[in-house]
């Protein structure tokens, strides 16, 4: 049986909501459209732990944060000794050559987590810059290949425009398209197709640093989306439990209101990058067909996390709420296979770390016991009408989220339908009915019609944080005020083993 090449496509920071093929009112991604319809796309995905670092730890182990222990982020810790089972590994051992393009923000940056190469961009990372003083050669291969370009300085790097890395402030590239890192990164892959192994199936991890802030797509992409309708605030009923941690016009703010002519630009920027990410997957996929790879390679496409973008006067990541925790998720079988089915969508939840053993069993290759996540492929296949399919296991009924953030443990259950969540040293909660308010206006904890699905809902949270080593649960009840930790013990003691 000759083995299906897989390519998995992670970018940074886009929201779930941000494709047309979710009916986005203005943002035009024609050819993740395409993809979509080739395969099945996942309306209700969610990142567990939405920020870079413990999203991706998620993403190459298969393991939910109880299990991989990062529940925060934390620059600088050794991903390999406590991570020894990886999506790149198996692949690996079951024979396909491997290769990362792009951004893996693991630690040490040049660990390779089982790829057989790693070609690295990782963004601006404050703790490499330190930690190397700057030497981009230890963590970093797109600013030496930029100071070797034709007309660049020996100086040059992504960040001399100013505008920073976690920043709303957004402006056009300052440099020729062909030197931007999504173009960078678009070219690696190309290029890695004329140096691989013809004599082995590959799994090609092609990731993308934008749309994560910097905001600054080429000035085309820009000016696709200067003319939308101006930015209007919308908030609903529950901002108030964060007044606390509210930085107004700050332009890193986390939490706060800026200017509407601010997040207006900054939402250019956003959706600029993706349309020019779009095009540069575009690249990538008219390669495949000119090489002849394109009938018989698997593609999934999916983000680390999403971005507030201003919802609720939130910005960044961390949070919960869905432009934060929702990721776009779409899985395209091969071509050739017969059984796959095109275009579905469905309606489960599911979470990054369900991305592993899905593109495993995929390529017919074992899914290690050390995984957690579940297979995706009874969604991806239909059953031939004379045979009987096999009794499964049910899906989840809900997901556990979480992540550290404003001093405090921000939790979280949901099933893409409702939504609750608990803020450990506040003790807020807002329960959200998602089917009929999308937007997560009305919080319906306060109320009492709603008393007894606030009840099953909280109970699903006790349920999942019984036993935790924070102590979030006492006497089957949550516990405001409990130990805070970015990594849960198991991890920690692994690293010092």
């Amino acid at each position: 049986m000759i083995k299906p090449n897989v390519i998995l496509i992670c970018v940074d920071e886009w929201r779930g909501d941000c494709l047309g093929a979710e009916g986005h009112p203005y943002l035009q991604t024609p050819h993740l459209d395409e993809l979509a319809s080739k395969g099945a796309r996942f309306r209700h995905a969610y990142s567990a732990t939405p920020t870079c670092v413990p999203a991706r730890v998620a993403l190459f182990t298969g393991q939910s944060q109880e299990r991989h222990g990062r529940v925060g982020y934390e620059e600088g810790v050794k991903f390999d000794d406590a991570h020894p089972v990886t999506l790149a590994g198996e692949f690996r051992r079951a024979g396909y050559q491997t290769q990362a393009i792009g951004k893996l923000h693991v630690y040490p940056e040049r660990n390779r987590v089982g790829f057989d190469e790693v070609i690295l961009h990782d963004g601006f990372l404050h703790h490499a810059r330190r930690e190397h003083r700057r030497d981009f050669k230890f963590f970093d291969d797109y600013v030496p290949w930029l100071r070797r370009q034709p007309g660049v300085t020996a100086d040059e790097e992504y960040f001399d425009h100013g505008a920073g890395c976690n920043s709303t402030v957004a402006r056009p590239w300052d440099k020729a398209e062909r030197l931007h890192p999504t173009s960078w990164t678009g070219s690696q892959a190309v290029e890695w197709l004329y140096r691989r192994d013809t004599t082995a199936p590959f799994f090609l991890y092609l990731s993308f640093h934008r749309p994560h802030p910097p905001y600054d797509p080429p000035a085309w992409a820009m000016d696709m989306y200067l003319d939308l309708p101006a930015f209007e605030r919308r908030l609903g009923d529950w901002e108030h439990h964060y007044e606390s941690v509210r930085t107004n016009g700050h332009h890193q703010l986390s939490f706060g209101a800026l200017a509407p002519a601010v997040t207006h630009r900054a939402r250019a920027g956003y959706y600029g990058l993706m349309t020019q990410i779009d095009m540069q997957l575009m690249r990538v996929f008219e390669a495949l067909n000119e090489f002849g790879l394109a009938d018989d390679t698997i593609v999934a496409f999916t983000s680390d996390h999403g971005e507030m973008l201003g919802d609720h006067d939130f910005y960044r990541k961390a949070v919960g709420y869905e432009g934060s925790a929702r990721v776009p998720l779409i899985v395209a079988p091969a071509p050739n296979d017969p059984a796959a089915l095109r275009g579905s969508v469905v309606d489960e939840v599911v979470e990054l770390r369900d991305i592993m053993p899905t593109l495993l069993d995929l390529a017919g290759v074992p899914i290690p016991e050390s995984c957690d996540g579940k297979s995706l492929a009874r969604f991806l296949h239909e059953s031939p009408a004379d045979t009987v399919a096999p009794e499964e296991e049910p899906w989840r009924e809900w997901l556990h989220g979480e992540h550290v953030y404003f001093g405090q443990s921000l939790q979280w259950v949901t099933d893409g339908h409702v939504k609750y969540l608990w803020a450990s040293e506040w003790g807020s909660e807002e329960l959200f009915d998602l089917d009929a308010d999308p937007g997560e206006l009305r919080n319906i904890a306060p109320l009492p019609e709603y008393a007894e699905l606030l009840k099953l809902w909280k109970g699903r949270l006790i349920a999942d944080l019984t036993g935790r080593e924070e102590g979030f649960v006492r006497d089957g009840e949550l516990v405001t005020g409990a130990l805070v930790v970015t990594m849960l013990s198991h991890t920690r003691a692994l690293l010092s083993a």
